[in-house]
C-alpha cells in the first residue's frame, strides 16, 4: 500500500448493516471527489486504509473497498454479485459443456432510476461487454467535481428504495459479495431469524471455505494490516454469523484488532411480539460472544433500549425528521434515514484509526476503552456539530454548558447521573481560523478555553472540564463529514451549505458538507443498558419460543449466556469515574 497505510479490513454482516455500509461508503466515496476548489487541506485521512488498488482483466487501474459483505439471497436487486468493474463477455462464454444447454433464466430487478443516472455519467458498456469506466485519476475515485461541468447530483426517491443496493454508489471488488442462498431476504419463509441459524452458516464448509478464501485475498495483499471492523446486524440471525466470523478472525488473526459495530434498526413496533422477542435474545447473544471475540465491541442504534421496554428514540435538533414517521411510515424510510445517521457517526468515531499522521491503532484504541473487562462501548454524535458563521470553537463549547455534548446512540438511555471511565472524542469539519478565540487583546476571557492557542488545546481542554480524571483522547480535524446525495435530506433549512447555522434567513442552499461531534465512550450507563437486557431475558418463558431454540440454541447456552451478560454488566458499576451531568 502507498505510504505504508495501515490497512483495515471490514466485514459487512446482514442487510441492515448494508444500508449503514451503503452509506459508509458512499460518504468514502464522496471524499475522495474532492472539489477542484476544496478549502479543506487533503490528506487528514487516508483512503488506503480502507480501499485497495487493483487492475481489470483489461488493465484498466481501480479503487475499490477492502470489503467482504455477506446478504440473503433476494437482497442485491439489480447488483450483480461479481459487480461491474471486473465482468468480462469472453470469461462469461467459457463453457466446457458441448452438449445441449437449457438456459434458466431468472426475471431482472430493474435498476433504480438514481443509478442509471450515476452510471450514465461514470462510464459506457462497451460492445465487448466490458464496463469502461471514465478517467480516473491516480486511480482512486470518480472524476472531480468541477463547478462548470457537473450536473446536478440525481437524489433517489425514498419510494424507489428497496434494498441498500439501490442506493450504493461505489464499485465493488468480485470477491467483495458473498450471498447465502439457504436463507431468503424477501417473504416470510425461510427467513435468518435465529442467532443458533446465523452461527449454524458458517459450520457449514461452502460458506467457511468461501470466507477464508475472501479472507485470504484480502489479507495477504496487506503490507501493514492493523486489524478487521465488523459491522453487523444485531437484531436477527447475522448476530450469530458475527459472533462465528469474529471468534474465526481471533483464532486465525491473533493480535490483529477487531472493532464491531452491532447495528439494530429502531425503533420498533411493540404489536409485533415473536420479532421484539427474538430481537432481545439475538442482541443478548450477539452481545455476549461479540464481546468474546472482539478487541471492542459498540451498539449502534437510534432506538432509546436494547431490551423490550420501549424508550423514546434519539433526536437531533438540526436533523428534520419525525419520530412517528419512522415508527410508522414506509418500512424501506427507516433503515435508509437511521442508515445515513449511524453511518456519519461510525465516519467520525473511526477516525483515529483512518488519520494519516499520527494515527493511533485499532489495538491501541480499543485498549484505552477496554480496560478491566469492560469490551463494550457506547457511542454518541452531534449531527451537525452546531456553529453559526461568527463563532469560535471557544465560544460553541461554552454554549453547550455542563451537559453530556453528543446524542447517545447505543441504545442505552439518557446519560445523565452515569459514569465515564474512558472517551475518544473526534471533532471534525470546523476551519482552522475558528479553532481558538478572536478576542481583541485586552478583552476579558470569558473562560478559560479561550486563553488556548491551538484548536486541540481548546478540546482537550474542554474534556478535561466536563469528564477530570476520565482516560480521554481527542482528535481535531479540518476534513467535514460530506453529505451529498444519495444521503437522505434530513437537515434543518436553518443550515448553510457547509452546516454552520445561519443567522438570517434560510438560503435554500442543499447541504453538502457538515462538521460532526464524535464519542466512544465506557460509561456506567452500560451497567443499566445491559443489566436491564438481563432481566428481560430472565423473565422470558423459552417454552413459548422453541423455535428459537430449535435453531441450535440450548437451554445450557441460554443460561451461560445470561450469566456472562450478568457478569459483563457488573463490570460498568459506578466507581472511580466522573459523574455524568
Amino acid at each position: 500500500m502507498a505510504g505504508g497505510a495501515r490497512e483495515v479490513l471490514t466485514l459487512q454482516l446482514g442487510h441492515f448493516a448494508g444500508f449503514v455500509g451503503a452509506h459508509w461508503w458512499n460518504q468514502q466515496d464522496a471524499a475522495l471527489c474532492r472539489p477542484t476548489d476544496a478549502k479543506e487541506p487533503p490528506g487528514e485521512l487516508c483512503p488506503d486504509v480502507l480501499y485497495r488498488t487493483g487492475r481489470t482483466l483489461h488493465g484498466q487501474e481501480t479503487y475499490t473497498p477492502r470489503l467482504i459483505l455477506m446478504d440473503l439471497k433476494g437482497s442485491l436487486s439489480s447488483l450483480k454479485q461479481e459487480g461491474g468493474l471486473y465482468r468480462d463477455k469472453q470469461l462469461d462464454a467459457a463453457i466446457a459443456w458441448q452438449g445441449k444447454l437449457t438456459t434458466h433464466k431468472e426475471e431482472l430487478y430493474p435498476k433504480n432510476p438514481y443509478l442509471q443516472d450515476l452510471l450514465s455519467a461514470e462510464g459506457v458498456l462497451s460492445s465487448d461487454g466490458t464496463w469502461r469506466v471514465k478517467s480516473i485519476p491516480n486511480g482512486k475515485g470518480l472524476p472531480p467535481f468541477t463547478n462548470g461541468r457537473t450536473p446536478k447530483p440525481v437524489m433517489p426517491t425514498e419510494g424507489s428504495i428497496r434494498v441498500w443496493s439501490d442506493f450504493l454508489r461505489v464499485h465493488l471488488h468480485p470477491r467483495s459479495i458473498c450471498m447465502i442462498h439457504k436463507y431468503n431476504h424477501d417473504g416470510e419463509a425461510g427467513r435468518l431469524e435465529a442467532f443458533g441459524q446465523g452461527e449454524s452458516i458458517l459450520k457449514e464448509p461452502k460458506y467457511l471455505e468461501e470466507l477464508e478464501d475472501r479472507l485470504h485475498f484480502y489479507v495477504e495483499e496487506c503490507d501493514y494490516l492493523q486489524g478487521f471492523q465488523i459491522l453487523c446486524d444485531l437484531h436477527d440471525g447475522f448476530s450469530g454469523l458475527g459472533a462465528k466470523a469474529a471468534e474465526l478472525l481471533q483464532d486465525e488473526y491473533s493480535g490483529r484488532g477487531i472493532i464491531t459495530w452491532g447495528l439494530l434498526p429502531g425503533p420498533y413496533r411493540l404489536g409485533e411480539l415473536q420479532k421484539n422477542i427474538y430481537r432481545l435474545l439475538n442482541t443478548a447473544f450477539g452481545l455476549v460472544h461479540l464481546s468474546a471475540h472482539s478487541s471492542l465491541v459498540c451498539p449502534l442504534s437510534l432506538g432509546g433500549s436494547l431490551g423490550l421496554r420501549p424508550e423514546p428514540p434519539v433526536s437531533f435538533p438540526l436533523l428534520q425528521y419525525d419520530v412517528l414517521f419512522f415508527i410508522s411510515s414506509l418500512q424501506a424510510a427507516l433503515p435508509f434515514h437511521c442508515g445515513a445517521i449511524l453511518a456519519t457517526a461510525l465516519d467520525t468515531v473511526t477516525v483515529p484509526y483512518r488519520l494519516c499522521s499520527s494515527p493511533v491503532s485499532m489495538v491501541h484504541l480499543a485498549d484505552m476503552l477496554n480496560f478491566s473487562g469492560k469490551k463494550v462501548v457506547s457511542a454518541g454524535a452531534t449531527i451537525p456539530f452546531p456553529l453559526v458563521p461568527s463563532q469560535s470553537l471557544p465560544d460553541a463549547l461554552m454554549q453547550l454548558g455542563e451537559a453530556t455534548p453528543w446524542t447517545p446512540l447505543s441504545a442505552c438511555g439518557d446519560p445523565s447521573g452515569t459514569c465515564c471511565f474512558a472517551q475518544s472524542v473526534v471533532l471534525r469539519g470546523l476551519d482552522r481560523a475558528r479553532h481558538t478565540s478572536q478576542l481583541t487583546p485586552g478583552t476579558p476571557l470569558p473562560s478559560p478555553l479561550h486563553a488556548c492557542t491551538t484548536g486541540e488545546e481548546v478540546l482537550a481542554q474542554y474534556l478535561q472540564q466536563q469528564q477530570p480524571r476520565v482516560r480521554s483522547s481527542s482528535h481535531l480535524l479540518l476534513t467535514p463529514c460530506k453529505v451529498v446525495p444519495p444521503y437522505p435530506s434530513l437537515f434543518s433549512s436553518s443550515l448553510s451549505q457547509h452546516g454552520s447555522v445561519l443567522d438570517g434567513l434560510p438560503t435554500g442552499t442543499a447541504v453538502e458538507s457538515i462538521p460532526v461531534l464524535g464519542a466512544l465512550c465506557s460509561s456506567s450507563s452500560l451497567n443499566r443498558a445491559l443489566g436491564d437486557l438481563a432481566k428481560d431475558l430472565s423473565k422470558l418463558d423459552l417454552r413459548r419460543w422453541a423455535s428459537f431454540m430449535d435453531a441450535g440454541v440450548e437451554q445450557d447456552d441460554l443460561e451461560e449466556t445470561l450469566q456472562e451478560l450478568r457478569s459483563l454488566a457488573q463490570c460498568y458499576e459506578s466507581g472511580g469515574g466522573r459523574l455524568v451531568d
